[in-house]
């Protein structure tokens, strides 16, 4: 059976991720599978999820997934690079997936994939280098440059926020040399930062703004169907939406103001002053929004610059990015997923946690990774709309969401 993989954050789940549900299994036949690699409760953008991880797992196997295995925390709060490095890495270590699919905005697999190449030549580095020194660029339009001295002009496609996520997942099979068969899907809709609510599929980006400025109806309205009814559900809990709020932006300054140049350095800000700018900025700062103005530039641009912070509040360190994936962490299983899970356990090449205590028989260094990502998630907690949720014995009890066979 063919076995897909998808790497994603679903934050939150909407009608274009259904999509690439359903194309990708029209592509591999009906009986194929469906295997997500999803962050877990905080992303890639360096924030919270507007809601908690086994809810939007379970609003994903609602709406066509199979199964779905959390990103672990490093690896969800790195670059495009880190986050698509775990990605692929947690898909191979499954054991069954046999494919990787993506959506793009090209939708031309080719062409993704000589860009992907050309990254992984010898003296791509060389370029890159070269590039950065020249002129003040961001690292994006260093990137773009080095890319065209050796693949040609179709390095502009990565402009594109899929293109480039695509990309990165392509190079990244090319380095760990995972032979996952890539697909990808023609993104249609809005795009990743559009805002326009009558655009088809409409993005993420849109539906997060209308959730922060208090239309949940709309924003509702946006989302899977599956998506919605847990949201309601989660809203109605007191757990969602999820947002930094005044006491997680108080947390924040605190963190920031507690730390000294040297802890920003350790967090791999000490080359070219960063770790100096960041530390000024703390102490000069009076919400995380003024503290990201003056630390980005056109070299460290905000979101680096908010993946720091939350790493810094987190209590995250280099050295907590493990060289390869050192579980799998069940979040939810549909009835074909199931059957999937069961053929994980005999032929994955990391455990499979499916509840907290499986992490007693992890090794010492896993296991250690497990207890940040636990400390991490308690903290995510204390930004339910009802601090009651909150509590760590209630965290303890959730359990992944398994599909029920049907009552005969």
């Amino acid at each position: 059976m063919a076995v897909c993989g998808i790497i994603a954050e679903f934050d939150p789940l909407h009608a274009g991720h259904c999509r690439l549900f359903a194309e990708a299994r029209e592509r591999l036949g009906a009986g194929s599978g469906i295997v997500i690699a999803m962050s877990g409760n905080f992303t890639q953008r360096g924030g919270p999820a507007v809601m908690d991880r086994f809810a939007r797992a379970e609003a994903a196997v609602r709406s066509g997934a199979d199964l779905v295995l959390e990103l672990p925390l490093p690896f969800a709060l790195s670059s495009a690079e880190g986050f698509a490095a775990g990605g692929v890495r947690a898909l191979a270590a499954t054991g069954v997936c046999t494919h990787l699919a993506f959506g793009s905005e090209c939708g031309d697999l080719a062409r993704l994939q000589t860009l992907a190449d050309a990254a992984c030549m010898p003296g791509f580095d060389t370029q890159l280098r070269a590039a950065l020194k020249s002129g003040g660029r961001s690292y994006a339009a260093a990137h773009e440059a080095a890319l065209k001295a050796l693949a040609g002009p179709d390095a502009e496609l990565l402009k594109c926020a899929n293109n480039a996520l695509g990309f990165s997942y392509l190079k990244a099979l090319n380095k760990a040399g995972i032979a996952l068969t890539p697909l990808t899907l023609k993104r249609e809709g809005a795009g990743h930062r559009e805002m326009d609510p009558a655009a088809d599929a409409p993005s993420s980006s849109l539906i997060r703004t209308l959730l922060a400025v208090g239309d949940h109806e709309q924003a509702c309205a946006l989302m899977a169907p599956a998506m919605a009814e847990v949201f309601a559900r989660e809203e109605r809990a007191g757990r969602a939406p999820v947002r930094l709020g005044d006491a997680g932006e108080r947390f924040c300054l605190a963190v920031l103001r507690g730390m000294r140049e040297a802890d920003f350095a350790r967090l791999g800000a000490g080359g070219e002053g960063l770790s100096h700018r960041l530390h000024a900025a703390a102490r000069a700062c009076s919400s995380v929004s003024d503290f990201l103005d003056r630390a980005a530039t056109r070299r460290y641009p905000r979101a680096r610059i908010r993946r720091l912070l939350a790493w810094a509040c987190l209590g995250l360190e280099p050295s907590d990015l493990p060289d390869g994936i050192p579980y799998l962490r069940l979040l939810a299983a549909s009835k074909r997923g199931r059957a999937l899970l069961s053929e994980m356990r005999s032929r994955a090449a990391v455990p499979i946690l499916s509840k907290t205590a499986d992490a007693k028989s992890l090794s010492i260094p896993a296991r250690a990774l497990f207890e940040k990502e636990q400390r991490a998630n308690e903290r995510y907690a204390l930004l339910f709309p009802d601090l009651a949720e909150s509590l760590p014995s209630r965290l303890f009890a959730v359990r992944p969401y398994i599909e029920e066979e049907a009552e005969p």
